[in-house]
């Protein structure tokens, strides 16, 4: 099927009889929805929208955790000719109170008494009349979704889906803001249809599998690879709060795993932290060697056949591979960089992430690696409808159908955004003589130091990342004589190595100036440096007894650094590595 709008996957899911299309978590288990019984609660949705005097063009919001009743919201707008705003749960009332009178949004989704109460708090000052509650529970100023769901579906349903084409504006997506104020990207049903077309065709999705939503819809790629695996007859089960993954996992065993960094580092800090206390450690250091050396055959989509490998993923592999359910065939990472170090250490465990590249800007998949064609450390080949070019400064340019027009209300933002019809990603990389596309730094993020030498820093905190002992990393020094690291620990597993090592402690910030402690993040920066380039060499760190989050504003709603606050927060740690006289080598 090759899509022309979105509106194409709802009539295909429409026609189909796909009794196990959604899965819902309920109180007894998991619940299957059925295409029909998907489609019902569609056109019941668009009938209250349009009884709301909501047409073509307006605008409606959405403020959920993943659930099926998102993408019934989603659907029954998008068929509407509505244009869909995604907002983040995790932002502060403040900001969603400025997409929202930013976007002009008439109507919103929420999920929970939560965050109506949030909506109720900051109306006022937005233009929002209508309010639905995706919880099945009675409040004044909400309508209940499920009873939206039970009315009939309106008369003129496929009539208004066919008649939106590719131009028309399906949604607004609010960046979330590295390096500065968020701007809502418009993005057309042609957009994330000509995306959608391109980026499933190599992995072989099919009717039968069964993938988690568990990234914020929120986000667009989220969204567009969910959309683009529903219009593969792909099974979604969504799920609300990402803490409980590890048990869904293991209950749906699925068969696609789309993740972002994040979560393959926590999976592989907990292996690590079990087999450094396990009396078999010893074996798990030799299948990792064992692994390694068999990594090429890995990354080729071969199983290695070898004695020696057969035992060490009967022995250890195949219990990584159980604790994600066993049955996973595709592993997708997005959203921000996977780091080397980590994709090498999948790989040793018999695991092969195909790591992706794309932007809001972009709908967003720009390059993407496939089962067909992959090489580790790249992000992939670019899609075949999207053209891709280095700049003179090494900034990733890129045009195609799924690059956006225009920022919402911000034309000089627009302009800034493109060089000759080129789309600016802000990204440096370069084009290996195969074709794949590899990232190295945000353009913005590269620091000069005084000697006028860039680092790019994302490739030095993902592999002191790769450590367990090290949740965060944040490389600093520009316009400085040499480049720091403040490093944020993994506090679950430096907390536990105390207690083994029997190292007395009485608050986080006692605990990172033990002396102990110290010297272990001595070892951890003083081996990376091994493998740095004499510019590139961290000369001081600092452990800093916090953890980054949205909540104290360190990190976007999509968990990317904000370096700006980061930076700004800590700048008596930063002062003070530059103020020492005694530089550590």
């Amino acid at each position: 099927m090759s899509l022309q709008t979105l509106n194409d996957i709802f009539f295909d899911i429409a026609g189909r009889d796909q009794p196990h299309f959604l899965l819902r978590k309920t109180q007894t288990g998991w619940e299957p929805i059925s295409s029909k019984e998907f489609a019902t609660k569609v056109g019941g949705v668009l009938s209250a929208l349009r009884s709301w005097g909501i047409s073509r063009g307006d605008r409606v919001a959405i403020l959920s955790e993943n659930r099926h009743q998102w993408v019934v919201a989603d659907f029954a707008c998008m068929l509407l000719g509505a244009v869909v705003v995604p907002i983040y749960t995790t932002l502060t009332p403040e900001q969603t109170s400025e997409l929202l009178r930013d976007s002009g949004a008439r109507a919103i989704f929420v999920s929970s008494n939560k965050h109506l109460e949030k909506i109720l708090s900051i109306r006022e000052a937005t233009v929002v009349e209508k309010i639905s509650i995706m919880d099945d529970v009675f409040d004044p100023h909400a309508a209940r979704m499920t009873d939206l769901m039970r009315l009939p579906a309106d008369l003129h349903l496929e009539a208004s889906g066919r008649a939106i084409t590719a131009d028309d504006l399906a949604t607004i997506i609010y960046t979330s803001g590295t390096t500065g104020t968020p701007k809502g990207v418009m993005l057309t049903h042609g957009n994330m249809a000509a995306n959608i077309n391109y980026f499933c065709r190599d992995f072989g999705f099919h009717a039968g599998l069964i993938s988690i939503s568990f990234l914020p819809l929120s986000h667009v790629t989220a969204r567009c690879v969910d959309l683009g695996l529903l219009s593969q007859a792909v099974t979604l089960a969504h799920l609300p709060q990402i803490d409980q993954l590890p048990q869904t996992l293991l209950e749906l065993r699925p068969h696609i795993l789309l993740s972002v960094p994040r979560v393959y580092e926590k999976v592989h800090t907990q292996v690590e932290m079990k087999a450094a206390k396990s009396p078999q450690k010893q074996i798990y250091q030799w299948a990792m060697r064992t692994g390694r050396a068999h990594r090429s055959d890995i990354l080729a989509g071969r199983t290695p056949a070898s004695l020696g490998w057969k035992l060490a993923d009967a022995l250890v592999y195949s219990k990584i591979r159980a604790g994600l359910g066993g049955r996973v065939r595709i592993f997708i990472s997005g959203g921000a960089p996977l780091g080397r170090n980590l994709a090498e250490w999948y790989a040793d465990v018999g695991l092969r992430i195909c790591e992706g590249y794309g932007l809001t800007e972009t709908s967003p998949v720009i390059a993407v690696n496939t089962p067909g064609a992959y090489k580790i450390g790249s992000v992939g080949k670019p899609l075949g409808n999207v053209g891709v070019r280095i700049a003179e400064d090494g900034e990733i340019l890129v045009r195609g159908p799924s690059v956006f027009e225009s920022y919402w209300n911000k034309p000089e933002e627009t302009r800034n955004a493109f060089v000759d019809r080129w789309f600016k990603t802000g990204d440096i990389g370069r084009l290996d003589e195969d074709g794949f596309l590899y990232v190295t730094d945000r353009k913005k993020d590269l620091l000069k130091t005084s000697g006028g030498k860039f680092i790019a820093p994302q490739p030095i905190e993902g592999s002191l990342k790769h450590h367990p002992f090290v949740a965060e990393a944040v490389v600093v020094g520009d316009k400085r004589k040499f480049p720091s690291v403040l490093i944020f620990p993994n506090f679950a597993a430096l907390e536990t190595y105390c207690k083994q090592q029997e190292l007395q402690f009485s608050s986080r910030e006692e605990l990172v100036r033990v002396a102990e402690i110290k010297a272990c993040y001595a070892e951890i920066v003083s081996a990376l440096n091994k493998n740095l380039a004499q510019f590139e060499k961290l000369k001081k760190f600092c452990v800093v007894a916090d953890e980054l989050s949205c909540a104290n504003g360190t990190l976007t709603a999509s968990l990317k650094l904000r370096r700006r606050v980061i930076e700004e927060l800590y700048r008596d740690q930063i002062e003070s590595m530059y103020e020492e006289t005694k530089v550590a080598r």
